[in-house]
């Protein structure tokens, strides 16, 4: 499912308009970016975590060339399933 398939869903479910559920819907991703910008956690019980993790720099290799590169320090977003949804997928197999 992308964004849009989540917008056309929730005017489905609510019977609310397109303009309202588009509103609704970047609200919430603007605000988990800013969460996430801040250094927040975000925890949505049942479903999962959001944090970031941070990576220390390290020197890499350029598959291409074989040169040997810098790769700087990073920050990079970093999801763990809830326990709940984790039982929810493996159940269906």
């Amino acid at each position: 499912m992308n964004k849009a398939g989540l917008i056309q869903e929730l005017v489905k479910r609510e019977h609310i308009s397109q303009k309202v559920a588009k509103t609704v819907v970047d609200t919430i991703f603007e605000e988990m970016k800013r969460a996430l910008v801040s250094g927040n956690r975000i925890e949505i019980r049942g479903f999962g975590s959001f944090s970031i993790r941070e990576y220390d720099g390290y020197d890499g290799r350029n598959p291409k060339t074989g040169e040997k590169v810098k790769v700087a320090p990073k920050r990079l977003p970093f999801f763990k399933v809830g326990k709940e949804l984790r039982e929810r997928i493996n159940k269906g197999k």
